[in-house]
């Protein structure tokens, strides 16, 4: 890790210097150009909307070349930031860890072999993999296999010691543990899709061909680590009503509801309890399936011996290829092994704690203030990240210096791009404006809480930071309010034109989403 030391004071008034020799046509550095006055009016009005009264708004826009401030309102007001805080995570992991990083996940043997028979364990070690599908595992058997393995006396031991034993952050709510979103963090897990959602199951309901059956109910991957209560009933005709819940501490799903003849099926995310059971359940069944028996019983959470030789492997995809997956579709899962995997890498410590230490000296030295921040947890799920705007429009400032900042600020969500990991959140947002293919941003949402922190280019060329954080809101939704400040921005001009020099506020017209397609791009439960 190497250190770039910029302290605060000479940074502002190194800004303040180059902002007043590079101030826009008609500005000083006492006032602002006749655009930028316009731009402020605009987006105060934006501000003013009646879904923010009684809310707090925290608004930040800067030049990246120049550090002109073109706009803030409350930039140091310390505001939960929800995914926001992936700005963070994702630039540390970067940095930290560098763009080629590989999580491997390998297969060891301790004990005598003779033959096909191995007299002892098979130890199945995670590197923290967040990617690993069930095939992977299928394909690690059956390297086991093709190396001569047939019988294990010994037992199958799924060795998750990377990474310490916590397997949710300390402060998120109870109510969201079953949701794919706040999935049990280990070292060892199964992702049952190419989104890579970690230490879930999608547990799928079809009508039965008849009414008064139970719905025919299956997992992806198949497994039977989970236990299905099938509560549901087929009817005849109505509308599908179908709950897919597991119940805290352990892995019994409850279905329950109705679904009609010749509906289509339907499907849910549920977490696992443990998800390190959960890969060895797989990986065991692989074994199987290829010929490989085990005679013990599936142990957790044991180290592999330093003696123990190497029979099977399998690297992951690179960090710089993990960043799509994980900021276009804002993984939480994924920033939480990364705030572990930082941990574990830099100081041997796979926790939250140590991740989150690096992590902060990491975003001291591009220049933010961690004195007027806490950071929680890798994701942002946790309530008690506060971070003002000012400080992520520092760090935006900041990575454009560094040499994977190409592959970070592709993998941001991009305004408008229909493309499932193009647009990622923003896919279905600004499209048809001047925001469109240009807004490279991350995006936030909890219940109250909703943010929007990247870049713009505006019609003059010139590349903004920005950062809008909006909290305790009543109102479903503000996010129409993040677009219009967003396409404000890249309708931006500053000339000196007649047009220019009238200060009265242009607030732009957005496309109006339809109903529920702002969070069509994910899972039914949050965005």
């Amino acid at each position: 890790m190497h250190r770039r030391h910029f302290p605060r004071a000479l940074a502002l008034l190194a800004l303040v210097a180059t902002a007043t020799t590079a101030a826009a046509p008609g500005a000083t550095a006492e006032s602002p150009s006749p655009a930028t006055t316009r731009l402020h009016a605009t987006i105060d009005t934006i501000l003013a909307d009646s879904r923010l009264a009684g809310a707090q708004a925290s608004v930040v826009v800067v030049d990246t070349s120049t550090g002109q401030t073109l706009y803030d309102r409350n930039g140091d007001r310390r505001l939960v930031p929800a995914s926001n805080t992936k700005l963070l995570t994702s630039t540390a992991a970067l940095e930290l860890l560098g763009p080629g990083h590989r999580f491997t996940t390998d297969v060891q043997a301790s004990g005598k072999r003779r033959a096909g028979l191995l007299s002892g364990n098979l130890y199945l070690r995670g590197g923290g993999d967040p990617t690993m599908l069930a095939t992977d595992y299928d394909a690690l058997a059956a390297q086991v296999a093709a190396d001569g393995v047939r019988v294990v006396t010994g037992n199958l031991v799924a060795d998750d010691t990377r990474y310490d034993r916590t397997r949710l952050g300390p402060d998120w709510t109870w109510d969201d543990e079953p949701y794919y979103y706040a999935a049990q963090v280990s070292a060892l897990t199964v992702a049952p899709d190419t989104d890579f959602d970690a230490g879930t199951v999608i547990v799928h309901a079809a009508p039965a061909d008849r009414a008064g059956v139970r719905p025919l109910v299956t997992t992806t991957p198949p497994t039977g680590y989970l236990r299905i209560d099938n509560r549901a009933e087929t009817v005849s005709t109505g509308e599908t009503s179908i709950s897919i819940e597991r119940g805290h501490g352990d892995n019994t799903v409850v279905v329950t509801g109705q679904i009609a003849v010749g509906d289509e099926p339907t499907s849910d995310w549920v977490t696992v309890w443990e998800p390190t059971g959960y890969a060895a359940d797989v990986f065991r069944a692989a074994l199987r399936r290829h010929g490989v028996r085990v005679l013990g019983r599936t142990v957790l959470g044991q180290p592999t011996p330093e003696t123990a030789q190497p029979v099977a492997r399998h690297d992951s995809m690179t960090l710089g290829e993990l960043m799509t997956p994980f900021l276009k579709l804002s993984n939480n899962g994924h920033a939480e092994v990364l705030t572990k995997e930082i941990g574990r890498v830099l100081s041997g410590s796979g926790t939250w704690s140590a991740g989150l230490t690096a992590i902060s000296e990491y975003v001291a030295d591009t220049g933010m203030d961690t004195s007027l921040l806490r950071q929680r947890d890798g994701s942002g799920l946790s309530r008690r990240n506060l971070i003002p705007a000012a400080e992520f429009v520092d760090l935006l400032r900041a990575v454009r210096a560094e040499p994977w900042f190409g592959t970070w600020y592709a993998a941001l969500p991009i305004a408008g791009q229909p493309e499932r990991f193009v647009g990622g959140t923003l896919r279905s947002r600004m499209a048809g404006t001047p925001a469109a293919g240009n807004v490279h941003a991350k995006t936030g949402s909890l219940t109250g809480v909703s943010g929007l922190s990247g870049y713009v280019t505006t019609a003059d060329g010139r590349l903004l930071a920005f950062s809008i954080l909006l909290n305790n809101y009543l109102t479903a939704s503000v996010k129409p309010l993040e677009d219009q400040i967003a396409v404000a921005l890249a309708g931006h001009r500053d000339d000196d034109t007649a047009t220019a020099r009238k200060a009265s506020p242009v607030v732009p017209e957005i496309p109006r989403t339809p109903e529920g397609v702002e969070c069509a791009w994910v899972k039914p439960i949050t965005c």
